[in-house]
């Protein structure tokens, strides 16, 4: 089959790869239908994440059709439309009943291989998927595929990002960063409540469309945005900032945005040693601070119904469409913005 697949630093290439196989009874194999580029691929492709296997086929998000079924396979038939998230789970252990679907104590994540163990990922004609039964979700009628190909993994991680930011409709509330990501969080924040929503970004289109999606925007740069939400708040700072980047100039960004007693959300990947603010800075805020892995599977029944009412909103994120044999240039548009590239969809 056709795969883009990791080979060292601002390496990705484009080849023929074995074909995925059953290697157990709970498993299944897609012919993927589409797969995206994520953020967390740019850990990977500029080599932030170290112990990656050369050769592993990249990506965690896609969607795609049943093709073959393992023996212990009872939920899924041949033909079958599914989507995934970009962790398997299985269901069963103490953290999938929790809802911690990302922690699951059999889980993998797709797109990682490491010493040889792993899962390869779904940027590629076809995958293999472990613990399918409780793994795949049916995409339902009605639901476009490119928003199916959002829920298991940015749609879902910013509506964690906003779930957890104790939203209020009287309060103030920050989005640090207008990527996918951030987009999915502004949405996600109207959805709970939010109605004085602000969003800060240094990338005028990102604002633009951060705008039409109902935030005020904010310049990193050109609008003192610190200033502005505390004049807006007597001094006080934002009752809930989210934080999608995942860098330290963000993290105390969001950190001097917040206000004492405020909570600080964060799903950004960072590879950062240190939090962007200390522990006595902390204490001195008396602030709540929630950070992790979205639990995607957990999140994709309860936000199905949400993604499809606004379908037509959500499928704005894809800037670019493209046929997976371009996919090296792809990752390189992606990761330089050219082109004003906010997030690229292949189709092998």
């Amino acid at each position: 089959m056709q795969a883009l697949t990791f080979h060292g630093k601002h390496d990705i290439r484009h080849e023929t790869v074995p074909d995925p196989g059953i290697t157990a009874p709970h498993e299944v194999i897609l012919r993927v239908k589409a797969c995206a580029i994520c953020g967390s691929d740019l850990h990977i492709y500029h080599a932030h994440e170290r112990g990656l296997d050369s050769g592993t086929v990249m990506g965690h998000e896609f969607i795609g059709e049943v093709v073959e079924v393992g023996k212990g396979i009872q939920r899924w038939r041949i033909g079958d439309r599914v989507m995934c998230p970009f962790t398997t789970s299985c269901g069963e252990c103490f953290y999938c009943k929790k809802g911690l679907t990302c922690r699951c104590e059999r889980g993998q994540f797709f797109g990682w291989v490491e010493k040889g163990l792993g899962l390869h990922g779904g940027q590629a004609e076809y995958v293999r998927v472990p613990l399918a039964d409780q793994t795949l979700m049916a995409i339902p009628d009605g639901l476009p595929e490119e928003v199916a190909l959002l829920l298991g993994d940015i749609l879902s991680t910013g509506y964690f990002c906003a779930d957890q930011a104790d939203i209020h409709p009287e309060g103030v509330q920050v989005v640090v960063g207008c990527g996918p990501v951030g987009l999915m969080a502004i949405w996600a924040a109207q959805k709970l409540g939010a109605r004085q929503l602000y969003a800060i970004d240094a990338i005028p289109e990102r604002l633009a469309l951060a705008a039409a999606w109902g935030a005020t925007p904010l310049h990193l740069h050109d609008d003192n945005p610190l200033g502005q939400i505390r004049e807006l708040t007597q001094g006080r700072g934002a009752d809930s900032v989210l934080e999608v980047v995942g860098n330290t100039s963000a993290g105390r960004l969001a950190w001097e945005l917040l206000r004492p007693g405020g909570t600080l959300s964060t799903v950004g990947v960072c590879n950062d040693q240190h939090l962007a603010f200390s522990p006595p800075e902390a204490y001195g805020k008396n602030m709540t601070y929630r950070v992790g892995r979205c639990p995607a599977r957990h999140y994709m029944d309860r936000l199905v119904e949400a993604a499809r009412e606004d379908a037509g909103q959500l499928a704005q994120i894809f800037s670019h469409q493209l046929p997976l044999d371009q996919g090296v240039e792809a990752y390189a548009m992606f990761a330089e913005r050219r082109d004003n590239c906010l997030k690229v969809l292949l189709r092998p």
